[in-house]
């Protein structure tokens, strides 16, 4: 049976909440789909699978158990991640190069009118990471702490910090030789 028919909240009542926590994080499906699509298509179709596993999911999310966005970005990240091991994609059908449109959801949703070639580089070298350091870097750029990171993603709080400080040491690798004149 539906928790919606057992608890005094109406169906209506429970879809207004769901729309209206969808509206308010609706930035993290935006993010979590710019990292994991690698066309516009694809990007349509991730936002809406998320969407839909969200509903789905939502009769079972527990307040006591998570905050919102922390369940929000378990349920978003575990589709795209699906979505990625499912697809197969070759070496070739790596992700397409960062454009204007897959920036505008970073700082809060402002357009960027002129990227920072640093922030270019930045989405290229996330863009080539496996799905779950994918899901690190873009965590950690949220500023989520350690143990969010970890019950997020279902890892324990020292490999979250393993493999975020792994990835700021290639990161800091690939910046140096990005603007190390002959190298």
């Amino acid at each position: 049976m539906e928790p919606w028919k057992i608890d005094p909240m109406t169906a209506r009542q429970h879809q207004q909440r769901f729309e209206a926590l969808l509206h308010e994080h609706r930035g993290i499906v935006f993010k979590v789909a710019g990292l994991y699509s690698r066309t516009a298509a694809d990007h349509e179709d991730l936002v809406q699978e998320i969407s839909v596993q969200l509903w789905r999911s939502f009769v079972r999310y527990d307040e006591k158990k998570a905050k919102f966005s922390t369940w929000f970005y378990r349920i978003a990240l575990n589709v795209a991640i699906s979505q990625v091991r499912r697809q197969r994609w070759s070496e070739q059908d790596r992700f397409e190069p960062l454009q204007t449109q897959h920036l505008e959801t970073v700082g809060g949703g402002e357009v960027i009118a002129e990227p920072d070639e640093r922030l270019v580089e930045l989405y290229a070298f996330i863009s080539q990471l496996d799905p779950l350091n994918r899901a690190l870097i873009l965590l950690y750029l949220e500023d989520r702490n350690y143990a969010e990171m970890a019950d997020i993603l279902g890892l324990s709080e020292t490999n979250v910090a393993t493999k975020i400080s792994r990835i700021k040491q290639k990161l800091r690798g690939r910046m140096t030789r990005a603007t190390t004149p002959g190298a």
